[in-house]
């Protein structure tokens, strides 16, 4: 008996090296034609070098309105958690795991504006997760690229935990995460359970985690 995730959809694993701190590469040559030519350009230093880390698990895109919100980069990755007998074709107890994200640039947020975007979120969970016994859990994670971050900010979104159940956890459940970070100053606050939040710290490097199911799919979303 094996277990093993997959990736869903459009998107692809890749096999390459941990970005570290100072890697400018925009799109390595290494990856197949077919993903290097997804990678959207977002005119964007910061956010390009974020898209180098989220492009090996995620669909990027850029410039997308959403419910009257606009966004730089919008990002999205499925995964497939299946337990086989022996072969693929004999599997059971299979989990569908999901990550919705949605970044822009603002100057100076404010708490106002993260209870509107937590709305924005719980929206967008309802038109797009579909509860029944295979979905296992789906992420909505807001993030805010600032010039800085007001301390009010700070308290706001280190407190933050929103997470749905659905028909009683039977369905999985849904979690609204936040991200507010001010590359310039090295600074970043991200709500509990906010796992995406180190392709944001560009300063720091990203380090592979312990194995398990949970960090094996981690340590897959970081190649």
């Amino acid at each position: 008996m094996s277990e093993r995730a997959e990736p869903e959809g459009d998107g692809e694993y890749a096999d390459a090296a941990t970005p570290t701190e100072g890697d400018d590469r925009r799109v390595p040559e290494e990856l197949p034609p077919e993903i290097r030519e997804a990678v959207p350009d977002y005119d964007d230093e910061y956010l390009d070098r974020v898209s180098d880390r989220l492009m090996y698990s995620y669909d990027l895109d850029r410039d997308v309105a959403v419910d009257g919100e606009r966004f730089e980069m919008t990002a999205e990755m499925r995964v497939r958690n299946q337990k086989q007998f022996l072969h693929p074709a004999l599997s059971y107890a299979d989990h569908d795991m999901m990550e919705f994200l949605f970044a822009r640039r603002v100057s100076t947020p404010s708490v106002g504006e993260l209870e509107r975007l937590v709305a924005f979120a719980h929206g967008v969970a309802d038109d797009r997760v579909e509860g029944h016994e295979q979905h296992y859990g789906t992420d909505v994670t807001v993030v805010l690229v600032a010039d800085r971050i007001p301390e009010s900010v700070a308290d706001f979104v280190d407190g933050f935990r929103d997470r749905t159940l659905l028909k009683f956890g039977y369905y999985g459940h849904y979690e609204v995460n936040l991200i507010v970070v001010a590359p310039d100053d090295e600074e970043l606050v991200a709500s509990e359970a906010a796992g995406v939040a180190g392709a944001f710290r560009l300063w720091e490097r990203v380090d592979p985690p312990d194995e398990g199911f949970f960090s094996r799919l981690a340590k897959r979303f970081w190649r």
